[in-house]
C-alpha cells in the first residue's frame, strides 16, 4: 500500500473504534461523505485491499473525446458567446445535438479560460466548527507580515502552524518574507520535534496552489494535471492531505493567534533586544514553549495522529526540485553552477539523461537520477573563463598601447591657434563682410 493509502486505512480504523465521524474523515481523506461511506463499508468486508481502486490507470469508458472537448469550447468562443454555462448546456442538446452535462460544460471551459457571464453565489449558513479530536491530525499554517522588531532592525514575516486540537503552535520561524523556503524550514522543526501531520490547512497563496489563471505547460498538456508546487510536491512526498480555505474566516485559529503573539511576542523580542533575524529566531524558540503551556488546550482524545517518517529522507524531500539534462560531457548547469558528474558502478555516463538537481536548505545542490544520488563535484572552468582571467603578455605579440597626447587645460594658452574652420574665424568673416 502506499503512504495514500495508509492514511485512508489509519483514518477508516478511528472512524472504527468511533474516534472520528464520518465529516471528520471525508476532510482529511479529501473525498465525499458518501465516498467515506462506501470506502468503509468495503473495507469491513474486502479489508485493506478494498482501499486501491480497481479502475487505476484505465481511461474512464464514459469520458468525453478530445473532439467533444475542443467543439464544446469552439462554439462556446464562437456562435454561443457570452451565454452562460447553463444555458450553454441546453442549447448545445437542442441545437448541436451534443448531450453534455453541465458539470462536463462547466469544467471544460474552466480549463479552456473561458469563464461564465453569469456568477451568483447564495449566501452560506455559517457556524463555528469543532475541534479535531487528536493532535497531529490538522494544522494551520499560514505567514504574518509585521513590524515585529518595533523598527530595531528590518520588517519580518512570522511563518507558523498551529494545532488545530490543542491549540498550540507546532512550528515557527522568522523569515524577510513569506516564501516556500520557510514554510521547509517550519515543516521540517514540525516533524523533527513530533512527526508527520495527518493533513495542513492553508489558504490558496501560490506557495501552496498554482493559480487557475497560470497557463499550463506542455507536460501538463500531455499529462492532463496540473504540476504541484514545490511546497505541494513535498506534502504529497510525504503523504501530508492538504486543505485550502476559501476565506480568511475558515483558517480564525491562526488569524486570532497571530493577533496574540503580535501583542506578547514583540514585547518578549523587545525585552530581548533583538535587532536582527537570527536573534528574533533565537528568542522565538524559547518563548513558544511558555506560550504553549500558556494557551494550550488539552485535546478531547489522547495519543497522537503524527506519524513518524520512517525511512524518509527529509533533506531530499523539504528541498526544491529541478529537472535539467546532462551535457555530453557529464555536466550539469544550474543557477550559474556547473556540475560534473562522477562516473558510477551502475552507470559509468549519464550523457543526455534528464535528472534531478535538488538545492537544499542548506544552499548545497545534489543531483539525482531515478531516485539513486549521483556523486558529483564542482566542475573545473571552461576555456573561456579562464581567457578572460588571463594577464596581457610582454613581448611582440602584446598590443601596444596608444600613446597619450596631453591637452592643455589651461584657458591663457596663447601659443595654441584655432583651426581654418573654427566658429572664432567665421565669426570674424562674417563681421569683416557686414562692416563692408
Amino acid at each position: 500500500m502506499n503512504e495514500k493509502e495508509q492514511q485512508r486505512l489509519m483514518v477508516l480504523n478511528q472512524v472504527e473504534r468511533g474516534e472520528l465521524t464520518g465529516e471528520d474523515a471525508a476532510v482529511l481523506m479529501g473525498l465525499g461523505l458518501r465516498q467515506v461511506r462506501r470506502l468503509l463499508a468495503a473495507y469491513r468486508k474486502e479489508g485493506g485491499a478494498a482501499l486501491a481502486h480497481g479502475n487505476r490507470g484505465r481511461r474512464p469508458v464514459h469520458a468525453l473525446s478530445e473532439g467533444t472537448r475542443k467543439q464544446v469550447v469552439a462554439l462556446a468562443q464562437g456562435r454561443y458567446e457570452g451565454v452562460n454555462h447553463h444555458h450553454l448546456t441546453e442549447l448545445l442538446a437542442e441545437r448541436e445535438g451534443l448531450v453534455v452535462s453541465r458539470s462536463s460544460v462547466w469544467r471544460i471551459l474552466t480549463v479552456a479560460g473561458l469563464r461564465s457571464s453569469r456568477h451568483r453565489r447564495p449566501g452560506k449558513h455559517r457556524c463555528r466548527r469543532v475541534r479535531y479530536p487528536q493532535e497531529g491530525m490538522l494544522l494551520q499554517v499560514d505567514g504574518s507580515q509585521h513590524d515585529w522588531l518595533e523598527g530595531r532592525g528590518p520588517y519580518l514575516t512570522l511563518v507558523a502552524a498551529i494545532d488545530d486540537a490543542t491549540g498550540t503552535v507546532a512550528g515557527a520561524v522568522f523569515r524577510e518574507q513569506e516564501d516556500a523556503q520557510g514554510y521547509f524550514l517550519m515543516l521540517r522543526e514540525v516533524i523533527s520535534g513530533k512527526g508527520v501531520p495527518l493533513a495542513l490547512y492553508s489558504d490558496r497563496h501560490g506557495i501552496f496552489q498554482r493559480s487557475i489563471k497560470e497557463p499550463e505547460t506542455l507536460e501538463e498538456q500531455l499529462s492532463g494535471e496540473r504540476q504541484p508546487t514545490q511546497f505541494g510536491r513535498s506534502l504529497k512526498e510525504l503523504g501530508i492531505q492538504a486543505i485550502f480555505a476559501l476565506s480568511p474566516q475558515a483558517k480564525g485559529r491562526i488569524e486570532r493567534l497571530f493577533g496574540t503573539l503580535q501583542d506578547r511576542l514583540v514585547a518578549e523580542l523587545r525585552l530581548a533586544g533583538a535587532a536582527t533575524m537570527e536573534m528574533a529566531n533565537r528568542t522565538l524558540q524559547d518563548f513558544l514553549p511558555r506560550f504553549n503551556e500558556r494557551f494550550g488546550v488539552p485535546a478531547s482524545q489522547s495519543g497522537m495522529a503524527y506519524r513518524q517518517p520512517s525511512g524518509t529522507d527529509l533533506a531530499g524531500v523539504l528541498c526544491f526540485k529541478y529537472q535539467r539534462t546532462v551535457a555530453a560531457d557529464n555536466t550539469v548547469r544550474f543557477a550559474g553552477r556547473t556540475l560534473q558528474l562522477l562516473p558510477g558502478l551502475e552507470r559509468p555516463s549519464y550523457a543526455h539523461a534528464r535528472v534531478d538537481v535538488q538545492e537544499r536548505l542548506d544552499g548545497s545542490l545534489v543531483v539525482c537520477y531515478r531516485g539513486e544520488t549521483i556523486a558529483s563535484a564542482q566542475a573545473p572552468d571552461n576555456p573561456i573563463k579562464l581567457r578572460a582571467r588571463r594577464t596581457p603578455r610582454v613581448g611582440s605579440l602584446a598590443i601596444p598601447k596608444k600613446p597619450t597626447i596631453p591637452v592643455s587645460t589651461d584657458a591663457c594658452d596663447h601659443n595654441r591657434k584655432p583651426g581654418p574652420n573654427h566658429p572664432w574665424r567665421k565669426t570674424l568673416l562674417v563681421t569683416k563682410s557686414l562692416n563692408r
